[in-house]
């Protein structure tokens, strides 16, 4: 079983590693995008100096427009665009190949203990971070959110370097308090939950930027180019509030099944323990997202804060709860 563990950490830090060159891959891919938009600002420049120039000159008198040369803008924008289609398929490629080699990590991290790979920090953050990309994974099919790849790469990175680094103990046997089925539901929809609103947060940091050169075109601090390239702010809010929608249901399912689950093992549905409160803390926030959207007309960002605190409480939620406070749920393994 040690060498199981052994091969677990082993393909844990191979994953890493490719997915740290997805996230260059992905960093390319927003380079070339502003790169791009530069390139045809360039071209357009001229052209709309002439056409300024030809209506200036040709008053009272028809003027053709001077058309842009042949291929000036065609040519560069076209290879530029195949040149970011080469590099987001190699990213997507590449953290594809990253979550298959981290599955089989956690799969062998499961099998080295007998049980369910979420017992411990460690276990839970190599599981999270797993479900955080095969989420992301999954929504690519329906939707072409390939421009946060370097967002979700690069969370995942940081997640998994803390947790290699910080929070990894070798196997050991469950607590009793541990030994119910309940481990089994609770968790797993309590890290597809967290994965949701990864996704959810990612989109609403972005929408940020967006509303504010929206708002702002002219802000220097806000002149990014591949903004230009990305969905406008109104369908990064949309998509953001769907994907937070279903986070939304797991993590209410998460609260009811550790109700019920405390039940059972301390004959209690609430107990005011400090990983319940924040727990519920989550869920408030969340439902006070979704309502203020949905009834109140809440749009732009005051939303997008919104979804973005609710997330910074899930990761403190992870991050400290689950590290610095003690309790009824200290099975951190620390």
């Amino acid at each position: 079983m040690e060498t199981l563990e052994q091969y677990s950490i082993l393909l844990v830090y191979s994953a890493m590693a490719i997915y740290a060159l997805a996230f260059i891959s992905f960093a390319l891919d927003l380079a070339k995008r502003s790169s791009q938009m530069k390139a045809a600002a360039a071209v357009a420049a001229p052209v709309t100096a002439e056409l300024v120039g030809a209506s200036v000159s040709g008053r009272g008198g028809a003027v053709a427009a001077p058309a842009a040369p042949a291929g000036a803008g065609d040519a560069s924008g076209v290879d530029a665009s195949r040149k970011r289609s080469v590099t987001l398929r190699i990213g997507v490629a590449l953290t594809i190949l990253g979550f298959l080699l981290q599955l089989v990590g956690v799969v062998l991290r499961g099998i080295a203990a007998g049980r369910v790979p979420w017992a411990n920090m460690y276990e839970f953050s190599i599981t999270g971070t797993l479900l955080i990309m095969a989420v992301f994974l999954v929504v690519l099919i329906r939707e072409d959110l390939r421009f946060l790849g370097t967002f979700i790469t690069g969370l995942v990175l940081i997640l998994l370097g803390v947790s290699t680094v910080n929070y990894y103990v070798a196997v050991v046997p469950l607590p009793p308090a541990l030994e119910s089925a309940w481990l089994v539901i609770h968790v797993f929809v309590a890290s597809l939950g967290t994965a949701f609103f990864a996704l959810g947060g990612a989109l609403s940091g972005i929408q940020l930027l967006q509303n504010r050169r929206e708002a702002s075109p002219k802000s220097r601090f806000l002149n990014f180019r591949l903004l230009d390239t990305l969905p406008d702010s109104v369908r990064l809010e949309n998509l953001a509030y769907r994907i937070n929608i279903v986070g939304f249901v797991f993590w209410t399912f998460t609260l009811i099944a550790g109700a019920v689950w405390a039940e059972r093992a301390w004959g209690r549905y609430w107990g005011w323990d400090t990983k319940e409160v924040w727990t519920f803390i989550i869920w408030v926030i969340y439902a006070g997202y979704i309502h203020a959207r949905a009834t109140k007309g809440w749009r732009g960002s005051r939303s997008a804060w919104l979804a973005l605190i609710g997330f910074a409480a899930v990761l403190f939620n992870f991050g400290v709860v689950n590290v610095f406070f003690k309790g009824l749920h200290a099975y951190s393994g620390l």
